[in-house]
């Protein structure tokens, strides 16, 4: 129950803001889906299809050739706005709902296509950041993204690819590789007493060895975290990090590198609903090494480790929650013919977890997943064919598979079809917490079809479409067994999870692309309808409708942008009677190059100050988490 009432208190922090004085220029920002088709450096919006992504095969392919539904942002789109988390970049993305529990720095949750947070698998360079000891990933409102050079989010089943978790699908974060040797310092200031500060060294030298280290560091006080507290009753947020990159690489022969990202800081919280005094401490490492050999032309040895670290601890609750991860992979690539490939793997996962909320306050699982890929592609065709056995000490041996195929039936148009089966694994805490632990449960399964097509209408214009089906079953939930009725005074429920409901998620997406020259404009649609097939009722937290609009204007020397986020209205809690309202937010975005060396720029994060409900909390008292507000921010880069 500790556990359980720790993520309940921490939905905390946000910002109605007063507008900062230094930001005065209209401004915007270019929308997640066109930034799967702009260039990395700053020039105006260019439809291409050469954007290379890795997540969908894991291996390197042409975004257009992937037969599954697959969204980048680019670095680009990452470096508009530094302050931003990860929670605030990716659900820019129409199909993304992010169910946060106040403002910067606070609790969030990822919801992909309608699914649950534990349905999203997050990665970072292949190291997988969900945890034995959250609802999902690492917090991505703790992930900072001043290492990331592209966020690729696919939606729909990946757990052939990559195991447990990948139910809705796979947000990942590929980090950076220096091009260039040189070095860049950047300071940002906004509202409520918002600072951050990065620098960044490159190194790369002409025998293919480069290098890159940096640092940055963020301090806010925050914004109120529920509707009903003062404006005055503010939660602060201060978090600092590092990251280094080495590596080597001879095309056609080795690539091989070594990372480590590390970012910690300090959270503030309500744990009365009155003031925001409470403290969550953390600390997330992520060390990475990957080396890939060509041991013939077309026979390529993959080889990857991974320790992801997750430390909290919360005073208040005199709680800790320790997590970690020890991954490896070996994979072996060959392109057997000039039009097919075979990929062939096993990925052994040992995860720990310890905390005073568990049983015997350690535990730990190990699984090791055995996969096979096969891939055709030729000028009309693509194909996807794959399946994997997953060999878990907790529940034994999971089998799942997935089949696609795109045919590109014009130089410019093609559909796709995609149908997989998907699995998760019950977490840790699930299976041993004090508080409703059951090591009885079963792994969560799914089936997923899906439909897509795209049309580039013309060289400026595009568009695609996307329909999906996805059945989910053995969903664990956290189910009163005895004294339902308690009075939560003398009398208090008893819970436990348990396998018992079975959830069906139906919806779409649809896409418009323009550019010309220097301007853009770009607009994406999501719809989803979630079911609990246990009561007919609709799954709380899931917006029906998303819709995000991005234009600009942008080039090498100056840009401005606006976009448009608007979601509607909801449901916040599983019998369907309460209601999050829906809500529109602008934002705005501006650059100049004032010279190759200095770049000026400034943002505003909901620029009308709209003020929504976010969760509705209900024990002790009745009260909403709100939004933090508007965030007003300017900011200098130096280049050398």
């Amino acid at each position: 129950m500790e556990h359980i009432m720790t993520v309940f208190y921490q939905r905390t922090a946000f910002k109605p803001t007063a507008l900062v004085g230094a930001v005065a220029i209209a401004m915007g920002l270019s929308s997640t889906a066109f930034a799967a088709e702009t260039s990395s450096t700053e020039t105006a919006p260019i439809s291409t299809l050469d954007t290379i992504v890795f997540t969908a095969s894991r291996s390197a392919e042409n975004i257009k050739n992937v037969p599954a539904r697959l969204t980048v942002i680019d670095e680009k789109t990452i470096e508009q706005n530094s302050v931003l988390n990860v929670s605030d970049i990716i659900q820019r993305e129409p199909a993304v709902y992010i169910k946060q529990s106040g403002g910067m720095g606070q609790i969030s949750d990822i919801a992909l296509r309608g699914t649950k947070a534990v349905h999203t698998l997050v990665l970072k360079d292949g190291a997988r950041l969900n945890s034995q000891n959250e609802l999902g990933p690492l917090y991505p409102a703790f992930l900072d993204t001043t290492d990331v050079n592209q966020i690729e989010i696919l939606k729909g089943p990946a757990s052939v690819q990559y195991g447990s978790d990948a139910i809705g699908g796979v947000v990942q974060l590929i980090s950076k590789k220096p091009t260039q040797t040189g070095a860049e310092l950047t300071g940002i200031y906004g509202e409520n007493k918002t600072y951050k500060t990065i620098a960044k060294a490159n190194l790369v030298t002409d025998q293919g060895f480069y290098a890159q280290v940096g640092g940055q560091r963020l301090e806010s006080d925050g914004t109120r975290i529920f509707e009903n507290q003062p404006k005055s009753e503010k939660a602060s947020y201060d978090q600092k990090g590092y990251n280094a990159k080495f590596g080597y690489s001879q095309e056609n022969v080795v690539d091989a590198s070594a990372s480590i990202s590390e970012n910690k800081g300090t959270s503030i919280f309500s744990n009365d609903y009155i003031v925001n005094t409470a403290q969550r401490e953390f600390e997330n490492r992520v060390i990475n090494a990957n080396v890939a050999y060509h041991i013939l032309p077309d026979l390529i040895l993959n080889a990857h480790y991974a320790n992801v670290q997750d430390k909290q601890n919360v005073p208040a609750y005199k709680s800790h929650y320790d997590t970690e991860n020890n991954q490896a992979d070996l994979n072996l690539k060959w392109k057997f013919t000039p039009n097919q490939n075979i990929l062939v793997g096993a990925t052994y996962n040992d995860a720990n977890y310890q905390s005073n909320t568990i049983t015997n306050n350690d535990q730990s699982v190990e699984s090791t997943g055995y996969y096979v890929q096969h891939q055709f592609k030729n000028d009309r065709f693509d194909t996807q064919l794959g399946a994997r056995v997953e060999d878990n000490e907790r529940f034994g041996t999971h089998t799942v598979g997935q089949g696609a195929i795109r045919y590109h039936f014009l130089p410019n148009a093609s559909v796709y079809a995609n149908i997989g089966s998907a699995f998760r694994a019950p977490t840790l805490n699930e299976m041993y917490s004090q508080w409703g632990g059951n090591d009885q449960l079963k792994p969560e399964e799914s089936i997923s079809y899906e439909l897509g097509a795209d049309y580039d209408l013309t060289a400026n214009l595009s568009t695609n479409l996307s329909i999906y089906h996805t059945e989910i079953k053995n969903l664990i939930a956290y189910t009163c067994i005895a004294t339902c009725d308690g009075d939560w005074q003398t009398t208090f429920p008893v819970s436990q999870n348990m396998n018992i409901n079975k959830a069906e998620f139906t919806g779409g997406e649809a896409e418009v692309k323009w550019h010309q020259n220097d301007l853009f404009l770009s607009t994406a649609y999501a719809f989803v309808d979630s079911e609990n097939k246990e009561n007919g009722k609709e799954i709380a937290y899931r917006p029906r409708q998303t819709l995000t609009i991005s234009t600009g204007l942008e080039n090498a020397t100056y840009g401005i942008s606006a976009s448009l986020i608007a979601r509607s209205k909801s449901y916040a809690d599983s019998n369907n009677t309460a209601r999050v309202s829906g809500y529109a937010t602008v934002d705005l975005n501006a650059y100049w190059n004032a010279t190759p060396n200095v770049k000026l720029f400034t943002n505003i994060q909901n620029v009308g100050d709209v003020e929504y409900r976010e969760v509705l909390n209900t024990y002790p008292t009745n009260d909403w988490y709100i939004n933090g507000g508007r965030l007003a921010t300017a900011g200098v880069t130096f280049k050398y």
